[in-house]
Order: C-alpha cells, then structure tokens, then sequence
C-alpha cells in the first residue's frame, strides 16, 4: 500500500516523501543534516524520493523561520514539536500471523488507558489475566502523539504515531501480538473530529484544513470536503489495521465531523483495502444517534441512552445531560433494551427540546456497545468517581445493573478497574508545558462545573484537581490488588457472568431479537429475547430497595434460571416476585421447538 501522506519506505533503501502544503509555492525535506528540494505534483503535495535508512530524522522546512514535524509521522523523535523519524513497518516478527479476529457477536470490550496501564508493555503484562477474565477485545484510548508525558489521548496532532511516552511502535506490536495469541482482539480509539491545542501546525501552512464557516468546541471544524483531507483520514485508519493489525477502531465523537458522509466511505475503503477474510470491526460514539449509519460498514455504536438512564436509576443524579432521562427512568431503560437507542427522535430536554436520534429498533442488539462506566463519563466526573464510589450502600443495585449489562445481548464494555472493584479515581489530566495553556485548560475544567449544585461557589471548584498537575496523574493510577478480598470478590462477579454470557448467550447472539420488556414498577422490569437458537433469555431486574410482585402466572414451569444476583437464591421464583436489588436471568429451551415440525430421519 502507497499510502498519500508521509514517509513511506520502497526497495532498495528509497524513501517516499510526499507533504501536503498547498498554500506553500515550495517546501524543502530537511532530511538529518542535509536539505532537499521538494517537488509539486499536483492536488497541493509536495514529493521527493531520496535514500536514506529507517530511523532518519527529518523535518519539512515551509518558511524561513518555520520547519515542521510531518503531520504523517509514523514515530516522533521526542515530543510533538521534534523532528519525524522513518520508520520500516515491516521489519517486525509477528508470531500469530494465522490469526483473523472473531465475529463482532463474540466480543466483550475492556477500555484501557495505556498510560495508566504502564506503557505498551504494562498493558501486555495486563493480558493474561484479562483473558481469565472473559474479555475478548481490549480497546485501546487515543495513542496518537500528544504533548507532554501524560494526557487522556483527545489532545492528540500526530494521528499516524503513536506516543513515545508508552513506548516503541514494536512495543505496540508485541502487545497487539500477544492478545491474538491468548485468542484476543484490540480496538484503538482514533479522533478524526479535531486536533489537540499544542503540537498541530497545518495552519501555517495547509489552512485547507479547516473551514471557516462550522465551529467545535475544539475550533473551526476540519474540512472533510476536501478530499485531500477525507484521504488523511480513512488512509490513516487502514494504517492502525494493516501496519499494527488493530482488529477493529473506535471512532471518537463523530456528531462533529461536518460532513458524515466521509464515514460510509471511509468504512468502504478501509474493507477494500484489507485481506477480506480478517474479521475488523468499526465502531461509532455518535450523540446525535444516528442509527442509519449502523448498516454502512459499521458494526455498532456507542449507546451512552444506556449508561445515562441507569446512573440515573443508580444514583438519582439528574444534573447536565442527565436531565433527559430523570422523567420516567424505567420505561426509558425498557425501550433501550427493546430497541436499542432511546431517544430515536423525540425532544430532548437537554438540546433545549431540540429532536435527537433515529428510530433504531429494526437493528439488532448487537448493534449497541452496552457499558455502565467508560472514559467520559467517569473522567468528565469533576472529581473522577466510579460508579461503585456513587453506588456506596447500594452495592447489590450495582451489582443487579451490572448482571444485567453483562448477560443483556447487547455488547458489554468494561472500563479499567471495574472488574476488581477499583476505587481509585479516573481524573481529566494533561501535561502541557505552555503555562498559559496550562491555567486555561485548569480554569476551564473548573468553569465547566459551575452550573452544578455542588460547585456553584467558587471556592468549592478549588477543589477541583488540576489536570496539569502530576498529582491529578498519580492519584488516577489503578491499584488492583487481587488478594484483596472484596477486589477477587468482584472479578469473580464479572468472571461468572461473563462464563454465563460465553455458553448462554454469545453462540447464539448473531440472530437475537427482542420478544418484549415488560415495566414490573418504578425501577423494575423483565426484558426477553429469543436468541439464535431458539431459547428465550429473560431478565429480571429490579433496582429498587423493595420486592416486587410478578404477575400472576408470568412465570413458566419450562423457565430455568442460569443466574440470581439475590442474597437469597431462589427465593424470586418461590415467592413469585423480583426481590429487592437484584437480577435474574432464565432460559427456556427452544421455546418453540415443539411447534415446528420434526425433520425426517
């Protein structure tokens, strides 16, 4: 592949410079100590070949006073301001070159901050005990070259290198390597909608880039009616599944992407351009819930409807987004389980009434990524709770939800530390130099909370950490210790429900579909599905302090549970109620088995 951007090695020790620049009549390759003439050649690039060895260090000279890193750099020699270094993505031995994924339907996503983890090689070391877990698929924050030694990822300007700071391109090929081997996929989340404040210099001389007329919260929007720039992009997605073998991507925060249709072609190149037999998997967070998108070479999005309604339920919280899901929490959750999305067009309190989302209940339930934690709405948290911090006291309602989100036939997506009960905080933190930079993103992490209750007085945002700050770092830092009772108690929790998910439920997960969800009460309803072959999965759920009494005659002689999250097992079917804060999952066999006709031997 002759990818449009960067360097690229040919045989017989050439390398493919190629630069776009096309306010710029003509651009130098400084290339180690030696400088180069660059040639136009058409559409705004600028192109030499010249030999030099992997590892060169080179820089584009646009101006007198203006040399700048290649927006293509596949590695960095230092920090985002350095120079590019050449890189040979080929010269690494892959042991597990049979592997070519697992279905979409077999996945069980575990979201994993690479810094927090210790680099490339601490999130490798993090596998073998993932895979005992039940995971399946590990996906990756933003790795894309950053300013500083620490960030979340979203800042990132260098799309195609990942970050010295987590170690070596062929440390992220080992850890890739290592998961296929223990029968693992990985996703890496990418950001096509902006670029981070420091570190990006396309505006100096490719402002083509952007357009003037559409604004983010990042600035003005990037141009992808270009195709110059819609290239950039989808070349750079094939690069993190061919170069580095990724199994799939996340795509961050699409809703602001100006020009959505860029993303059907993208998926469309990408596929084309990939051995077809490898299972590689897209994946969209979309807040405006476009459900059409899903079906264009897109296999599932984000469903923050899910998580919003059961922190609602979970916590009572009903500031900020949430408020659009403080009115009838329970039937909202119904629908979500049904048919996916919950707003599918209607009002939205928080868009000021504004109509958000599509009608989504023709996809199937695979086509949702289910989770009760992740990056955001952990780490957007002021001070960074987790959910079981939040839930304190109510320990078996977080338990009955996660039950539920677990053995549901929707994706599950675990986020760090959640598996073992971890307490420790998940912070917003940056490490930028720039020391003006630094106190605006400080007073506007601290100004972003003044419309909540609990920092409404300016003293009180004082206490919210500094991201800059290394301190805000240390304390996010998971500590897991398994010999801790409560923390193996846990992980035994989601290794038990995700064993019940791999037997009961993800063989037969590619023709599921939603028979009904019936709301018991406030807080409490049962959900079924027919699954693929056959059986009828119902869930129980009630997340509520009270028990609540079934129907009579719901329940069916032919209903076997497979799960109870109840301290007193049994006791919901004995009783014919669904017992305060607590979950249970039945089956029955091949509902309608005895109703079709017998094959002839």
């Amino acid at each position: 592949m002759h990818y449009s951007f960067g360097a690229t090695l040919r045989d017989g020790g050439v390398v493919n410079f190629r630069f776009w620049a096309p306010k710029m009549a003509s651009v130098e390759l400084e290339l180690e100590n030696e400088t180069h003439a660059m040639s136009p050649v058409g559409d705004g690039f600028h192109e030499i070949e010249t030999a030099c060895a992997p590892g060169s260090r080179y820089r584009y000279r646009v101006g007198p006073e203006l040399s700048v890193p290649d927006p293509a750099s596949r590695l960095q020699d230092g920090d985002v301001h350095d120079a590019s270094i050449v890189v040979d993505t080929q010269s690494y031995p892959w042991r597990h070159t049979a592997w070519r994924g697992r279905p979409w339907t077999e996945t069980v996503l575990y979201e994993l901050h690479v810094g927090l983890a210790g680099g490339f090689r601490g999130a490798q070391a993090m596998l073998p005990e993932l895979a005992r877990l039940g995971i399946t698929a590990v996906e990756l924050m933003p790795i894309a070259d950053f300013p500083g030694p620490r960030n979340w990822g979203y800042d990132g300007v260098l799309p195609y290198a990942p970050d010295r700071a987590y170690g070596t391109p062929d440390d992220l090929r080992a850890l890739i390597d290592e998961a296929h081997g223990l029968g693992m996929m990985v996703f890496l989340d990418v950001v096509y909608n902006h670029f981070g404040p420091n570190g990006n210099y396309l505006s100096s001389y490719a402002p083509d880039f952007y357009r003037d007329d559409v604004k983010t919260p990042w600035g003005p929007a990037i141009d992808f009616r270009k195709p110059q720039v819609r290239a950039y992009f989808a070349e750079n997605a094939l690069y993190w599944l061919r170069e580095y073998r990724f199994d799939g991507l996340r795509l961050d925060a699409v809703h602001a992407i100006s020009d959505t249709d860029w993303l059907p072609e993208m998926a469309r190149f990408v596929r084309q351009n990939l051995d077809p037999y490898r299972y590689v998997h897209l994946v969209l967070e979309n807040d405006d819930n476009d459900a059409s998108l899903l079906g264009q070479g897109f296999d599932a999005q984000w469903n923050d409807d899910a998580h919003h309604v059961l922190h609602v339920m979970l916590t009572g919280e009903t500031q900020g987004y949430y408020s659009s899901y403080k009115d009838d929490p329970t039937g909202k959750l119904a629908r979500c389980l049904a048919e996916g999305f919950i707003y599918q067009g209607e009002p939205s309190p928080w868009r000021n009434g504004q109509p958000r989302g599509e009608p989504s209940a023709d996809l199937p339930p695979h086509a949702f990524v289910f989770f009760l934690q992740n990056h955001d709405q952990t780490g957007n948290r002021a001070m960074g709770e987790r959910l079981i911090s939040l839930c304190a006291g109510k320990t078996d309602a977080l338990k009955a939800a996660v039950a539920l989100q677990l053995l549901a036939p929707h994706i599950p997506m675990l986020f760090m530390g959640e598996e073992c009960g971890a307490t420790v905080p998940f912070l917003y933190f940056t490490s930028f130099e720039d020391p003006d930079l630094a106190q605006a993103v400080r007073d506007g992490r601290r100004k972003e909370f003044a419309g909540f209750s609990a920092f409404s007085d300016p003293s009180a945002r004082e206490r919210i950490p500094d991201p800059n700050d290394q301190q805000t770092w240390n304390q996010s830092k998971l500590i897991a210790d398994m010999a801790d009772e409560e923390s193996s108690s846990w992980f035994a929790y989601y290794r038990h429900l995700l064993a019940l998910r791999a037997e009961h439920v993800t063989p037969y997960l590619a023709e599921a579909r939603s028979v009904s969800v019936q709301v018991l009460g406030y807080g409490c309803l049962v959900a079924s599905w027919e699954l693929g072959n056959g059986d009828v999965l119902s869930l129980y759920c009630n997340l509520t302090e009270e028990d609540l009494a079934l129907p009579a005659g719901m329940l069916r002689a032919s209903e076997s549970v497979i799960f109870e999250s109840s301290n007193s097992p049994g006791r919901g079917l004995i009783e014919e109620c669904v017992p305060a804060y607590s979950m249970t999952a039945t089956l029955v066999l091949d509902a309608g088995a005895a109703a079709r006709p017998k094959e002839m031997p």
